[in-house]
């Protein structure tokens, strides 16, 4: 069984070489995605997890499908 810490830590770095692979600052996804530059960091350092509504609005703003944004989570987790 996972622990929410490791799962938080693991969806953070989906998201960062995600962001990163993408190009964008956190300051870019946080406006892309309508949330606080500081709340992408602390997602991206596993500080915080994310709500389904935050999954939601990061897709959006990396411009992929919610899916495929936990697809590449699940990708992650299990390795």
């Amino acid at each position: 069984m996972f622990t929410d810490e490791f799962i938080a830590i693991t969806f953070g770095k989906v998201l960062r070489d995600l962001r990163k692979s993408q190009g964008k600052s956190q300051e870019v996804l946080g406006l892309d995605a309508g949330l606080e530059r500081t709340f992408i960091s602390m997602l991206e350092l596993g500080q915080r997890g994310p709500s389904l509504a935050t999954q939601v609005k990061l897709a959006e703003g990396l411009n992929i499908s919610l899916k495929e944004l936990i697809d590449m989570f699940e990708t992650e987790l299990l390795k």
